[in-house]
């Protein structure tokens, strides 16, 4: 189990080395670390060797940018709960640091502060004489002291007795050191990305980005016209949220860049107009990106930029509906069935049964996910069967409607034309209100009474199956709202064939109900029908296991107070 939240590992063995070791040191660190580890890189450092080493910097080399791909794709295989930053404060070009930029007392005139205060400190480096180790770690905490703001008698671990192991096949592999591969470096460099729910592939384009640019980075951020396209688009993060995010790790990457966030809104952005820029970062399936931003360059009379191509890291954990790459859409796609927001206060309802409240737009699906979740324990409560109820002879709900709407929506058999109502309200939002006011009341007491009932049974989970559970003010009766969400395209494809409406007639229906975007706004659990029907199960079994353990611990919440 971990013991510590946030450390700070120094890797110090060579560059040519290092590789093979990346897994199984991140593999040891995550044994001992459970939130965010710092990685700085300090090939060839010598601890213990009776003078106290400093921080030196770092020339970007091709071999760097290699081993920062492979350390964030080796973490996300061993470590994904684990929230890596490789730090890049102590590199910098030569050119960088004999220009006027020198800093003399070398790349830390003072310990750089981290947002997440490290509480240990791990290393790979191999200790030749155990009776050296207290000295090694003495060392090591007066190094990374000097590098970063730390608490003073800092826990030390050196990581060395676990990779004992790879020595042999290192000594087997081993070749003459040649002279490091220097990396091109710009002044100006630029990306774009949504960069929602930031990962190890964001971290290696970020980072290799910063370690290509040596005074301005430049990003452009997704934001509306761009997100449009985007596989459940709900859920991507707020622009804030995603500026804010890539502002801190930035600055603890590399605080000596001048970052410039904008918004994105088309696939060019300032990239095409900015003089300053020489070289945008991309990926194998950006590069036609890069490549259409060059030939607008042109058009505008400004030089191309260098396309500096970075690999897409493979995500060895995708499902079968899943990118194989490391990708956003596959995170929130994992995050379906699960809890986004904790539930409201609702200590004014009985805790058991405990009630779903299940909406979503027309087509979305939601009524397929009411009847699995029947088929696994809960009572459905069907609120559009209930709307008909409402409207039976001889109701509270029939005699109002008629003394507001008129006799002449009577049928012969005394049952009230629902069409000839609708005529009535359409489109006149007044005449509408004036309905709804005496009709969702009326079903919210038919729901509370079969609620009651449930309870009476002894039943644990209610689902109110509702279309306007939203709209109607029934969230008051739920512990947790849950919302179904299909892109309005699909719901269109399905509105039509399952109703035999025209495109035309499905758009109107869907921009007279509140937005997905509404809905996930308020919502506890999303879930969606996208997918094929064995997708949606286990969403729909995921979701159910979750909320069953979330029953368990306020019944023992409840028992234990």
């Amino acid at each position: 189990m971990a013991m510590f939240t946030t450390g700070i590992l120094v890797l110090t063995s060579p560059l040519n080395t290092l590789p093979l070791r990346i897994a199984p040191v991140l593999s040891s660190a995550a044994q001992l670390v459970e939130r965010t580890l710092y990685v700085h890189l300090h090939p060839g450092l010598i601890l213990g060797g009776g003078n106290q080493p400093r921080p030196v910097f770092i020339p970007p080399v091709v071999d760097l940018s290699t081993i920062i791909s492979r350390l964030y794709s080796n973490a996300a295989d061993v470590c994904g709960h684990l929230d890596v930053r490789v730090l890049l404060t102590n590199v910098r070009a030569q050119s960088a640091t004999s220009s006027g930029t020198t800093i003399p007392n070398g790349p830390f005139p003072r310990p750089q502060s981290l947002s997440h205060s490290p509480d240990v400190i791990l290393t790979d480096f191999p200790l030749q004489n155990p009776g050296q180790s207290n000295q090694v770690m003495q060392c090591l905490q007066s190094y990374t002291g000097h590098c970063y703001v730390c608490s003073p008698g800092l826990p030390s671990v050196l990581l060395h007795p676990q990779l004992m192991m790879l020595q042999e096949t290192e000594d087997a592999l081993k070749e003459p050191e040649e002279e490091a591969e220097p990396l091109e470096t710009y002044s100006d460099v630029v990306v774009g990305g949504t960069f929602d729910r930031l990962h190890g592939a964001h971290k290696t384009l970020l980072n290799i980005s910063c370690l290509l640019a040596n005074r301005r980075f430049l990003i452009g951020v997704c934001e509306k016209a761009m997100l449009k396209k985007k596989v459940l688009k709900e859920l991507v993060e707020p622009y804030s949220v995603r500026v804010q995010r890539l502002q801190e790790f930035l600055q603890e990457i590399k605080p000596s860049l001048q970052v410039e966030i904008v918004p994105l809104d088309d696939p060019y952005g300032v990239s095409v107009v900015d003089p300053l820029l020489q070289c945008i970062v991309v990926s194998e399936e950006t590069r036609k990106g890069g490549e259409a931003v060059n030939k607008k360059r042109i058009e505008n009379g400004l030089p191309a930029l260098v396309l500096h191509e970075i690999q897409l890291l493979k995500d060895a954990h995708h499902t079968e509906t899943e990118e194989e790459k490391i990708s956003s859409s596959s995170l929130r796609s994992r995050l379906l069935g699960t809890l986004l927001t904790p539930p409201k206060d609702t200590s004014h309802l009985a805790p058991l049964p405990y009630v779903i409240g299940l909406t979503g737009g027309s087509g979305s699906g939601k009524s397929s996910i009411a009847r699995r979740l029947e088929a696994l324990g809960a009572v459905r409560v069907d609120c559009d069967k209930l709307g008909h109820e409402v409207y039976q002879p001889d109701t509270a709900a029939h005699h109002r409607v008629l003394k507001e709407f008129g006799s002449d929506l009577l049928n012969e058999d005394k049952t009230i034309n629902r069409r000839a109502l609708g005529r009535k309200v359409f489109g006149n939002k007044e005449r509408l209100k004036a309905l709804t006011d005496i009709v969702w009341p009326e079903i919210a007491l038919l729901v509370k009474n079969i609620i009651s009932q449930a309870r009476e049974e002894g039943k644990q989970v209610c689902v109110l199956d509702a279309a306007v559970l939203l709209e109607a003010g029934w969230t008051d009766m739920t512990h947790e709202v849950w919302v179904t969400i299909i892109p309005e395209e699909e719901a269109v494809v399905r509105i039509t064939e399952r109703d035999g409406v025209t495109t035309e007639d499905a758009l109107r229906r869907l921009q007279s109900q509140w937005s997905n975007s509404q809905q996930v706004e308020r919502a506890n659990v999303v879930l969606s029908t996208l997918w094929e029907p064995e997708v949606t199960q286990k969403q729909v079994l995921k979701a159910w296991k979750l909320l069953q353990e979330r029953i368990t611990q306020r019944t023992k919440g409840d028992v234990s107070s």
